[in-house]
């Protein structure tokens, strides 16, 4: 089949700082897109924002609260006052602690909730795609999506939002108890604030960026992983082993790089913090000892005022350390909504007809279809099929036969034409209805991680156990099954590695049979059995395909004889049909593939 060439952009990327960083989407609207996963959960979220807001009160009666004791119990020496404003201070510390605790406790079961929602919802879009989509985007960047973004996310909102929200409305009552005890001082030792504002949003925009192009070489290096690790024995095979672990190499460099832009400008933060802190209780401690020896202020008003200031400082570091976190979180929530808002191709027209029982007639009408636009794969063709017949497609490698196959399914969109089943168009019906009404043994068989019953079964997952033996055997898969140690409760391992590609060819052949499609598509589905399996499998298959209509896809000219009609395909176009001996009398391209292969023997 011809596809598009998927050439990865990893393979020549240059680091991070000799490229320019692509430009990070606004922040806002991912924030905007996340929250509705956090509406569901609105009274959680109320209580956590409770606590929040008793704890931070509490938090700002401790430093008022020795302020107190300064200018009145230690100045008149009450020694009973001091341990009852000791006690008081305790009993709000533990509050506010335990307050922080529960916040936290419950902020953490909500996040784990929404996201469950939003990963869910990722993964039933992707579940939606047409092929197109699976087309140009590797595998291994799609799981980046679904667990390093998503985790990048959990890491903000299960462990970091409360944090956030404590230490935004900490300083927010610090700088409004600071006026309420004395303006001026509070004027004065607040002008550091604009400074900490322009720098923190200065690095938040290079940071935002840095983490969005960190996420995105992450997933990059998971789809070089994903595929040299799937593709071992090829990599073996053809030893290729410096080649891939040299491609990973440049890629992993690449997100060294990245991690080292974004992380850099990140934890700039906290050692400015720190300097600007510092200066901050230094101006306190200078004005507040200048309005002392003035008579302006009490040592207390001063010790209450550092204390506020040191606190004010502290959710500010505490910002700062989120900033990575939060940063790579609106990179991984961009990426992954990029995904969410990514319409499938293929979709059911509003008006989608049902079908129900079919007999089987099939016309492809003058159908054009291009991967790439410009570039067509399938060129006016028309193939007719009645009721019950087979129809074999053949030619060389790459004529289009597959793709053929696959316009049937819907799995892509023609551009041109119209393909109907029972005289209705597959675009006015609905898909799980149109491919419920197929059986399809692809080329490529793929087997999922489970046992070999329920693999079978994946065919109709209604049916009996007695059901999936009956199709295995009749796709002589059951004397091999049952030679396992565990017969058919045994466990395939990935792409069922444990297991021979004829083996793997049968299992498939079995669940097409136990779906007992209207349709049935078999391409090249006996090309990885030897000859005496084939011969079996063929006898098999023709009782299946009694009474269906059947599309053949065979190299082997010597298996589609008795086919009803053979359609021959080269370049994208019909250049024959007819019976297998009418092609032959006509001596045209299907008699001179047809002597290519059995050159020397007798026709």
């Amino acid at each position: 089949m011809n596809r598009p060439t998927d050439v990865r952009s990893s393979m020549q990327r240059r680091p991070i700082h000799s490229v320019p960083i692509e430009k990070a989407k606004d922040p806002s609207r991912s924030i905007a897109r996340l929250l509705p996963y956090l509406k569901s959960y609105k009274r959680q979220i109320g209580w956590v924002i409770v606590f929040i807001v008793l704890y931070t009160l509490l938090g700002l009666i401790g430093p008022y609260l020795m302020g107190v004791a300064i200018d009145i119990f230690i100045a008149e020496k009450d020694v009973a006052g001091l341990l009852r404003t000791a006690l008081w201070m305790l009993l709000v510390y533990l509050l506010s602690n335990g307050l922080n605790v529960w916040a936290n406790w419950i902020m953490a079961r909500v996040s784990q909730f929404a996201l469950r929602d939003l990963r869910r919802d990722l993964f039933d879009h992707l579940q939606a795609q047409s092929m197109s989509f699976f087309d140009t985007h590797s595998a291994g960047g799609l799981m980046s999506r679904l667990t390093n973004d998503i985790d990048a996310i959990n890491q903000a909102i299960s462990q970091n939002i409360t944090s956030l929200i404590a230490s935004t409305l900490s300083m927010g009552g610090i700088v409004v108890a600071m006026f309420v005890l004395d303006p001026w001082l509070a004027l004065g030792s607040l002008l550091v604030i604009p400074i900490m504002a322009w720098f923190t949003r200065f690095v938040a925009k290079y940071t935002r960026r840095g983490f969005r192009e960190l996420q995105k070489d992450l997933g990059e290096l998971n789809a070089i992983a994903e595929e040299s690790i799937s593709g071992q024995k090829v990599v073996k095979a053809f030893q290729r082993n410096e080649n891939v672990v040299a491609a990973f190499r440049k890629q992993n460099e690449a997100v060294y790089a990245a991690g080292v832009y974004a992380n850099s400008y990140a934890l700039l933060l906290m050692p400015l913090t720190q300097v600007l802190g510092n200066i901050f209780v230094i101006v306190l401690a200078t004005l507040g000892g200048w309005l002392a020896l003035q008579g302006l202020a009490s040592v207390g008003m001063i010790a209450t005022f550092i204390n506020y200031g040191q606190n004010f400082v502290s959710p500010l570091r505490q910002i700062a350390n989120l900033y990575n976190s939060i940063q790579a979180a609106l990179a991984g929530a961009e990426r992954v909504f990029e995904v969410i808002d990514n319409p499938p191709e293929i979709q059911d027209a509003p008006a989608a007809i049902s079908l129900n029982e079919i007999r089987g007639d099939v016309l492809f009408k003058n159908v054009d279809f291009s991967y790439i636009p410009g570039r067509p794969i399938i060129k006016n063709t028309t193939i007719e099929a009645k009721a019950g017949q087979t129809i074999a497609l053949v030619g060389p490698t790459g004529a289009g036969k597959t793709t053929i196959i696959n316009l049937l399914n819907r799995f892509y969109e023609i551009q041109g034409g119209s393909i109907s089943i029972d005289g209705h168009d597959i675009r006015s019906v609905k898909k799980a209805d149109l491919r419920k009404s197929l059986g399809i043994v692809l080329q490529d068989t793929f087997l999922f991680s489970d046992t070999i019953m329920e693999n079978i079964r994946y065919g109709r997952l209604d049916a009996t156990d007695e059901e999936c033996i009956q199709a295995a055997e009749m796709a002589d898969a059951d004397h091999f099954i049952r030679q396992l140690p565990h017969g058919y409760q045994t466990n395939l391992s990935e792409r069922a590695g444990n297991l021979s590609q004829g083996q793997r060819q049968l299992i498939a052949i079995a669940r097409a049979i136990l779906a007992d499609p209207a349709i049935l598509i078999l391409d090249e589905a006996t090309s990885s059995v030897d000859t005496r399996t084939e011969a079996r499998i063929q006898k098999s298959l023709l009782r299946l395909m009694k009474g269906r209509t059947s599309f053949v896809i065979a190299h082997r000219l010597s298996t589609i004889r008795d086919a009803d009609k053979v359609v021959v395909i080269n370049q994208g176009e019909v250049v024959e049909q007819g019976t297998h001996q009418e092609l032959l009398d006509r001596r045209g391209f299907y008699h001179h593939l047809y002597i290519s292969q059995f050159k020397g023997k007798a026709i």
